[in-house]
């Protein structure tokens, strides 16, 4: 069994925060601890706009806390997020991610992260190796 404390890996190099200060994400659970996938609370931070295209990973994203929005771009749709709402990416949905108020994210990752990616230029993480 693995257990981990939020406030705790958050001192260490689980955390792993954005070049540009978008938001900061604490892997809580990666691929090498066994899993199929991984698990990380994320902050976007207020007034904020992230390019992601995760082409080689499916991504589940709970909202906690904090309100934005998530704006496909194959189609320009625009969904409102707040606390309760869940979006997946289930087709590699490349998106604009929006934070009108901080949000804390609960986010899972399949296949799983090694730990200290951040996105690459196209919005994306590196494949799995």
């Amino acid at each position: 069994m693995i257990v981990r404390n939020l406030d705790e890996c958050r001192q260490t190099d689980r955390m792993v925060t954005a070049e540009n200060g978008n938001w900061d994400s604490t892997r809580l659970s990666l691929a090498d601890d066994g899993g199929q996938c991984s698990f990380h609370i994320t902050r976007i931070y207020e007034g904020t706009e992230t390019h992601i295209h995760y082409k080689h990973h499916f991504e589940a994203v709970y909202c906690i806390e904090g309100e934005g929005e998530v704006e496909t771009l194959a189609d320009g749709k625009i969904w409102p997020i707040k606390p309760g709402d869940i979006y997946i990416l289930d087709q590699h949905d490349e998106h604009l991610l929006r934070a009108s108020k901080t949000m804390h994210l609960a986010c899972v990752f399949t296949p799983g992260l090694s730990g200290n990616e951040v996105h690459r230029e196209d919005g994306s993480y590196a494949p799995a190796e």
